[in-house]
């Protein structure tokens, strides 16, 4: 021992911090891996996401099967902590982008492949944490002797601490690891990295708590109690369709119909825990909403503005808001808020509580709704079907007034500025008239659907040149990069380099294609012309934006250019987040603390396993709930789908409260004592019986 505690519970809390770590690091990345890398959208991203956190919370029910009826607690958690093991290494080996990369462009040649050993990665996962999760405290609890019950509580306290440590340091580490550049013949985002540093995390986990195995206190496995609560009930049900007609009379509780085979203390538990299971059916809908920290408000967060002073904040780091508020809020909730609110003589009861969390959960949703909005204000407009756009670059010393013909609109463009975006109906414009002064040239067009165009036009001694560019950008820019394109306003070629990116040749007047640079930094941009080099710095360009940048003069240390913004860069700022984060932070503590708190309140002690059990299957029915709503809805716009589900939890909230008005609060151990006095009588009965009948024969 040590500190008077079992030296074995170290290995377990290194154990579980690791687990934790390699869990929550890769589950927080997962999203944008799915939508990034393996090039899926939203709504599939986040089906996918949820569908694999689901599984992680159905999979408890099965390591608790295993462990109590089968391989006992450590075999299991060393078992399954192998499958997972396996799992975060198919993983990383399938986020690696030259596994098919043959032709070494930077792209997947076969992401049938990637897609595959994911799912078989993600599956394996969910087998392991889940598999896992309901063995590993319930281990650490029977390293204790029974006269160490307060070391028990503290090494519980210690047990949660490294689960939120875990989780905290590795959203905030693996974030980082993704935004890399990494790869062999293309440099791409780090996931390899990313799902690597969790799968290293997850094998010295395993290989930690095997070390500790001569230490450790085994249970022999015992027979689980859900078993025995399922054969209940499932007897139940069956005796009473048996006998379903009259000439049987009725019983108080349907559960009685089980004593012709179970006896009543069993009938009277699994009715003390059906009455907490009821109170479980509005719950999942908390975690339908809950949940979407790691998918939804992870991609709002890629069309926000991460740049933090000095720092900058990758969209999956804002999860790390949650377990950090966690940290401080419980504390607060505690000592602060319920001992104000007891002094006001309110009656805040656990159910009173939960329907809070609920309520407060709902106004999370609302908040991340006028996030939305307000982030919809600043995306871009792309031409729908039958609409083409165009924008016109002034390149010339003087106004200029673009017709758009037949009679269309017309606009003026002054000296070296430019037009925004206008719209046209794409069979309706035929020609583009352009006016110096008193020269004039026509450009006749034939555009395409839904793109995008660029009109450069320059007045010179002579005549008037006219080039109509196709800017080839469809979307706006993601994971907060920049397009940065240039336009050769000098009068000889010159050759562009920006930040170690070749753009080529460009002659006179002419335009180079778009290319991705990362958002939020300065770039150096070396010009190699007849007359000599130049080079000059680049304003930072912030986030998700698309530029073009006309080079109107470069020589020696004159360096003059001028930014065209075509796409706006992202102006809503990620701290607007933070408050729907808090809201849904103060939700979780009152919800699921609490929950979890009157459910061990309400249940015999024997019963603990099978109400984490139903708590866990609610969180998974949660995700299950966000597949099906997201699905069904086929909202097109985001803030809609978040009203969508705070008006569904809302009216969730509203049914539970009504079932928690009709409930009556019970002891179970007062239950139980009933129970143990009616078995001593029974026995003592049983006990006269038997002294009268063995008095009757021995006088016969």
């Amino acid at each position: 021992s040590c500190f008077g505690y079992p030296l074995s519970i170290f290995f377990i809390v290194i154990n579980e911090f690791c687990e934790r770590f390699s869990y929550y690091g890769m589950r927080a990345v997962l999203v944008l891996y799915f939508k990034y890398f393996l090039q899926w959208d939203d709504n599939l991203s986040t089906a996918i996401y949820h569908t694999f956190v689901a599984l992680c919370y159905l999979t408890p029910i099965l390591g608790a099967l295993i462990a109590d009826s089968w391989l006992g607690k450590f075999k299991t958690i060393v078992s399954l902590s192998i499958v997972y093991t396996i799992g975060q290494v198919v993983m990383s080996v399938s986020s690696i982008n030259d596994l098919t990369d043959h032709n070494r462009d930077g792209l997947p040649d076969n992401v049938s492949v990637h897609i595959a050993l994911s799912m078989i990665g993600l599956i394996l996962i969910a087998l392991g944490t889940g598999g896992i999760k309901p063995c590993v405290s319930a281990f650490g609890g029977d390293q204790f002797e029974d006269d160490q019950e307060k070391q028990r509580s503290r090494f519980f306290s210690i047990f949660y601490l490294s689960i939120n440590a875990g989780s905290l340091i590795s959203t905030i580490v693996t974030p980082i690891l993704r935004a890399q550049e990494c790869g062999i013949h293309s440099k791409q985002r780090c996931y390899p990295l990313a799902f690597g540093v969790p799968a290293a995390l997850m094998a010295a986990s395993l290989v930690v708590f095997v070390v500790g195995s001569g230490m450790y206190k085994k249970v022999q496995p015992q027979g689980n109690i859900m078993i025995q609560v399922f054969k209940c009930i499932g007897f139940a049900i069956k005796n009473r369709f048996q006998h379903r007609s009259k000439q049987f009379p009725k019983r108080e509780h349907w559960l009685d119909w089980a004593s012709d085979k179970y006896d009543k203390r069993l009938i009277a538990q699994t009715k003390m825990v059906l009455k907490v299971l009821f109170l479980y059916i509005p719950l999942p809908m908390f975690w339908a909403l809950f949940d979407q920290q790691g998918s939804r408000w992870t991609l709002q967060a890629t069309t926000m503005d991460g740049n933090f002073v000095a720092i900058q904040i990758q969209p999956d780091q804002m999860q790390t808001v949650n377990p950090i508020l966690i940290i401080i809020m419980v504390p607060v909730v505690d000592v602060v808020i319920y001992p104000l609110i007891k002094k006001c003589k309110i009656n805040f009861t656990p159910l009173r509580k939960i329907t809070v969390g609920m309520f407060l959960a709902s106004l999370a949703f609302v908040a991340a709704a006028l996030v939305q909005v307000q982030i919809d204000k600043t995306l871009p407009v792309f031409p729908a079907a039958g609409q083409s756009q165009i924008k016109v670059i002034n390149l010339g010393t003087s106004n200029a007034a673009v017709g758009f013909e037949p009679q269309l609109n017309s606009v003026t463009v002054t000296s070296m500025g430019w037009t925004d975006y206008m719209t046209f109906e794409t069979s309706q414009l035929r020609s583009l008239n352009v006016t110096y002064g008193n020269k004039n040239t026509i450009v006749t067009v034939m555009l395409s659907e839904k793109k995008r165009y660029t009109l450069g036009i320059k007045n010179n001694s002579t005549d008037i040149v006219a080039e109509l560019l196709s800017d080839e950008v469809t979307s706006k820019p993601e994971e907060g990069n920049n397009l940065i394109r240039f336009i050769n306003n000098l009068p000889d070629d010159i050759n562009v380099t920006m930040g170690g990116t070749p753009f080529g040749i460009l002659k006179p007047l002419s335009a180079s294609n778009y290319s991705l640079f990362p958002g939020g930094r300065k770039d150096e941009i070396t010009i190699l012309k007849n007359s000599g080099p130049c080079s000059g710095t680049l304003k930072a360009f912030g986030f998700g934006s698309a530029y073009t940048i006309v080079i109107n003069e470069c020589s020696g240390n004159t360096f003059n250019v001028r930014y065209s913004e075509d796409i706006p860069p992202n102006t809503v700022h990620m701290a607007w987040q933070i408050p729907q984060y808090f809201i849904l932070t103060c939700a979780e503590v009152v919800f699921s603390v609490t929950g979890l708190e009157f459910s061990y309140s309400q249940a015999p002690s024997n019963m603990k396993a099978v109400l984490q059990a139903g708590w866990l299957l609610t969180v998974a029915v949660g995700n299950i709930i966000v597949l099906i709503v997201a699905g069904a809805s086929k909202l097109s716009e985001q803030w809609a789908e978040y009203v969508l589900f705070a008006a569904l939890l809302l009216a969730v909230c509203i049914i539970f409260a009504v079932m928690a008005y009709f409930y009556t609060y019970i002891d179970p151990n007062e239950i139980e004592a009933q129970l143990d006095e009616e078995e001593k009588k029974q026995v003592k009965k049983d006990q006269v019986v038997y002294e009268k009948q063995v008095e009757a024969d021995s006088q016969m």
